[in-house]
């Protein structure tokens, strides 16, 4: 079941859900009476492509997905490569669990998707777009080859469009939380082992098939057409000054109104989770931000803006943009470790990090939730945490640590009763002696 689109602020921007805030945009005619395809229009009618890299880069729009590397600047690096083919690769795999955002968008506004990807691929010069979807989202799926086969019969896209030649694909993948990072995309794209590459060199330069290739997330490519409409001044002063546009959240947990919302960059978690989230249900205790390698910030650090940068600086991740409001009931020690276990199950194993590292992350979990800690472990969960990043080749790597981390930094006391006293302060922890057992 799909998660309800929430109303955001007066004064917040709509973007990317426009026209879907209504419900859902059923079809071309619906979608073209909201303006849509006039992007397009404009940009292979009055524009060159060069101008549209020049708008998108001048917006200052950055990756949706979570990397946030600036947008023009990839396909500005993909264009400038002498080799004639090109591809547009759209990530809409969204391999959070229970993240909806993207799948929000190709459901519920599939044209305004569609319409986004056609515009990268002429503004790269690539004829063929592959959009890749988890098999477990059928119904967009369905949406988007919909839309295509509509969008080919209009005359927007295809062979015989009178712009130009552009055929789009819809793949579904199966796979584990790794797909969603690019390198690892593209090998599954290719029928390969799922595992991440070493970069440089950047899909931009070498991607898929070994051809230049934009990864663009299904968010990021569906701000382009508002960005080609109305000019890049207008989406620059949209958000933060260093975070131009808006992004899409999705509310859950202990907020009284789960479900998505669109809001500008710069906006206060405290903004969200009070304003469109309703609050919380009973006294929040840490909220989760960005997935299974996000972080757990304090109920005192809700004052932090929704900006990549600054989220990462207190310890969490703009990465899949879920927030989960937590309650004193939670034990975050525990939760910490479930995620770690489920990024360590999830791992590629293609490299010590990624097949060792995480694992033994998830056994100092383990011994904090167990009673069997030992005194070394905060520092050996430090130092094997700084050691992962430094030698990390994916994101997941990288960033497996955060939940751990967080716990240990923002929630000591709680952190330490584990470590110390083998005590758990929620009583989810407690080991349950077997009868006749000795504990």
């Amino acid at each position: 079941m799909s998660l309800p689109i929430l109303e955001g602020a007066a004064d917040w921007p709509q973007v990317l859900l426009a026209r879907a805030v209504e419900g859902p945009v059923e079809d071309l005619a619906m979608a073209e009476a909201g303006g849509a395809w006039k992007a397009f229009g404009r940009a292979t009618g009055e524009l060159s492509p060069e101008a549209v890299i020049h708008t998108v880069t001048e917006s200052g729009l950055r990756g949706l997905g979570g990397a946030g590397y600036p947008t023009g600047a990839k396909w500005r690096d993909c264009v400038s490569q002498p080799d004639p083919v090109h591809y547009v690769v759209v990530n809409g795999f969204e391999a959070d669990p229970g993240a909806q955002l993207d799948r929000a968008l190709m459901e519920r506004d599939t044209q305004l998707v569609v319409e986004g990807v056609a515009i990268a691929a002429w503004a790269v010069g690539a004829e063929k777009a592959i959009i890749a979807v988890s098999s477990a989202a059928p119904v967009a799926t369905d949406r988007l080859n919909a839309a295509i086969d509509e969008a080919i019969d209009a005359g927007y896209i295809g062979r015989a469009a009178d712009g130009p030649s552009l055929e789009i694909e819809v793949r579904e993948l199966t796979g584990t939380f790794t797909v969603g990072e690019e390198t690892v995309l593209l090998r599954a794209l290719e029928g390969k082992r799922a595992q991440p590459d070493q970069r440089p060199p950047y899909p931009s330069r070498r991607g898929l098939w070994g051809k230049p290739t934009v990864i663009n997330n299904v968010k990021t490519l569906a701000a382009v057409p508002w960005i080609v409409a109305n000019g890049a001044g207008a989406f620059g002063s949209l958000g933060d000054a260093e975070w131009p546009g808006t992004t899409l959240v999705q509310l859950g947990g202990s907020v009284k109104r789960p479900g998505i919302v669109e809001i500008p960059f710069g906006a206060t978690l405290k903004a969200v989770i009070d304003g469109p989230g309703g609050g919380t249900r009973g006294k929040l205790k840490a909220v989760l931000v960005g997935g299974p390698t996000g972080g757990f910030l304090p109920a005192d650090a809700l004052d932090t803006p929704f900006a990549y940068d600054s989220l990462r600086e207190a310890g969490a991740l703009g990465g899949s943009s879920t927030l989960m409001a937590l309650d004193e009931k939670v034990c975050l020690v525990d939760l910490a470790t479930l995620m770690t276990r489920y990024l360590s199950d999830n791992a590629s194993g293609k490299t010590i990090p990624d097949r060792i590292g995480i694992r033994r992350l998830a056994e100092l979990g383990a011994g904090l939730t167990t009673g069997h800690a030992r005194p070394s472990d905060p520092d050996l969960l430090t130092a094997l945490a700084a050691d992962m990043r430094a030698a990390a080749l994916s994101g997941l790597e990288a960033d497996a640590g955060n939940p751990l981390l967080t716990v240990m930094r923002y929630f000591a006391p709680e952190f330490q009763a584990h470590a110390e006293r083998g005590e758990c302060p929620a009583g989810v922890c407690q080991p349950i002696p077997l009868a006749g057992v000795p504990s």
